[in-house]
């Protein structure tokens, strides 16, 4: 079982940007496709982006497509999620998670196992 430790978030202002990180412990890291996803009060946990095992292929929500920025290390077991021109819209808990094949790009949380605790990103207006 892989073990994902999200770090990186914190309360910003509108425009600014935040690096989240998601460390890894396991030895199947590099073998299947990550996932973010972030959940705000109320309201269902919702697809933010998507990473092949190599990193060679991204996916992202419309939302997010052009400021936030996928990526991983797999020397590192580590994934990332660069968030640029933030909004008050993405405050939320943000998730990492290993998906549960090597299907790509998987959508939907069920395809993920292995989820991070979260951390909190608010952005201020």
């Amino acid at each position: 079982q892989v073990q994902l430790v999200e770090s990186g978030g914190g309360l910003v202002q509108a425009g600014d940007s935040l690096r989240l990180s998601c460390a890894a412990s396991g030895r199947t890291f590099s073998t299947y496709p990550m996932g973010w996803f972030r959940q705000a009060p109320g309201k269902e946990r919702e697809f933010v982006a998507a990473i092949t095992w190599s990193g060679g292929g991204t996916s992202y929500s419309d939302s997010v497509k052009g400021r936030f920025t996928i990526s991983r290390d797999n020397s590192k077991n580590t994934a990332y999620l660069q968030m640029n021109s933030l909004k008050p819209e993405d405050t939320a808990v943000y998730y990492c998670a290993l998906g549960r094949s090597t299907y790509f790009p998987a959508l939907s949380h069920y395809e993920y196992t292995s989820w991070g605790q979260g951390t909190q990103v608010t952005v201020s207006s």
